[in-house]
């Protein structure tokens, strides 16, 4: 190859090598209309501004470093403009009819509230602004917040008014409070002030309270300290008993790895020990067996779906989408080790609400057999154990069956009729 034909080519590979960097320093743009609510217009002129950077780049400067560092710093400048801007504008998507024009009388808001003297988010959505309050707890973790999995409960919101909740330490929550400083009682303070609020705010006596996985430790807690408040409560994917809970699903995983006949993970597994954990490397250890389960039950692994699961959230800004997944790695180290000794059997067995248990059939994560046990205890002034297909929470599907109990049982079982 002579002198000429070699500066061609490194030409041309300076110029492969730097499109695709641009690409990628590129991806907060190119993802915005995806996943945050910039306007069209916003993330139009950051594209174009991108669009004109590369051409430049590739086709109009010579392939010197200078020139191609300028080039990826115009594009790293735009990127940031763009991480701003899913932050300035985060919003959740107006109700709208069939024509794509909002729902007379709806309301769709994301909100800072003030909740113990912290600043914490939250989310409004209903068709109408009278109809009963159901307050989504969260998705789980400790540290997963409610915005991550609103639009699962997109079918209530005619028949209710959907508040979600980012807790503090998570999503737009993050920094709420000092993660270090979590305790399960503030938790409780703070949805108590919450429910306060809406109670206030929409002239309801009572609302209803929705707890998922650790959140469903929340919502027993909650109703059964202020149980004037709630017109019931409605568990998912229950926790009863977190320790013996985690030693049965421990156990399940290595029987597991055993039948498949991977050693690997199964001497991972045997190297940890059974849970409880505590100290370094502790989520990493639950996660380790945790994700074995999710792969029993067809679920996808908690490595894979707890950063994508806020990516596509609009109520999330880059910032907050990220904040999100730092706020389950952070807080379940500091909140979990709390729950080591929660035994709903002895410390729940009489709830003075009306008590909806949704329980997956294959749920390994939330033991059914443990729900079961717990519900079949259970005092209450009236009680329900409603199994859904699949495993662990709701998912396309069993949505419509929870949308169908939600609305003809529990609504016509427990809200006051006019």
């Amino acid at each position: 190859m002579n002198t000429r034909n070699k500066t061609n080519f490194a030409r041309a590979s300076a110029r492969i090598l730097a499109f695709i960097l641009a690409l990628v320093l590129a991806l907060p743009v190119i993802l915005s209309p995806l996943t945050t609510s910039t306007p069209a217009w916003a993330w139009i002129s950051l594209f174009v501004a991108d669009i004109a950077l590369i051409v430049l780049l590739l086709f109009r400067m010579k392939p010197s470093l200078l020139g191609i560092s300028l080039g990826l710093a115009g594009i790293i400048l735009v990127s940031v403009v763009a991480v701003v801007a899913s932050q300035i504008f985060a919003a959740t998507p107006p109700i709208t009819d069939e024509n794509g024009k909002p729902v007379p009388g709806s309301i769709a808001s994301l909100e800072k509230i003030t909740l113990n003297g912290t600043e914490q988010w939250i989310s409004i959505r209903g068709q109408d602004t009278t109809k009963p309050i159901l307050l989504h707890l969260g998705m789980g973790g400790p540290g997963g917040g409610g915005f991550a999995t609103r639009s699962l409960f997109t079918q209530l919101e005619k028949d209710f008014v959907v508040v979600s909740w980012d807790e503090p330490g998570t999503g737009k929550s993050y920094n709420a409070m000092p993660i270090s400083e979590l305790t399960t009682r503030r938790f409780v303070d703070d949805a108590h002030e919450l429910t306060l609020y809406l109670r206030e705010r929409f002239q309801q006596e009572k609302i209803y309270a929705y707890g998922v996985s650790w959140t469903s430790i929340l919502g027993i807690w909650l109703v059964q300290e202020y149980p004037d408040l709630y017109y019931a409560y409605i568990g998912n994917g229950q926790m009863v008993n977190t320790t013996q809970n985690d030693v049965m699903g421990y156990e399940l995983a290595l029987d597991y790895l055993s039948e498949k006949g991977d050693a690997k993970m199964l001497e991972t597994l045997h190297r940890n020990g059974p849970p409880p954990y505590k100290g370094d490397d502790m989520l990493g250890k639950y996660v380790a067996y945790l994700d074995v389960l999710n792969d029993y039950m067809n679920s996808p692994r908690y490595t894979v779906i707890v950063p994508i699961i806020p990516f596509v959230a609009p109520e999330y800004g880059y910032v907050d989408k990220i904040n999100h997944t730092r706020g389950l790695v952070a807080s379940f180290p500091v909140v979990y080790p709390q729950l080591e000794n929660l035994d709903f059997k002895t410390q729940a067995a009489k709830l003075d609400v009306p008590v909806y248990i949704f329980a997956g059939r294959d749920d390994v994560n939330a033991m059914s057999s443990l729900v079961e046990e717990y519900f079949n205890l259970l005092e209450a002034p009236r009680k329900e154990l409603i199994w859904l297909q699949g495993g662990h929470g709701l998912d396309g599907g069993n949505i419509h069956q929870f949308v169908d109990v939600m609305v003809n049982q529990v609504l016509a079982e427990t809200y006051p009729k006019k």
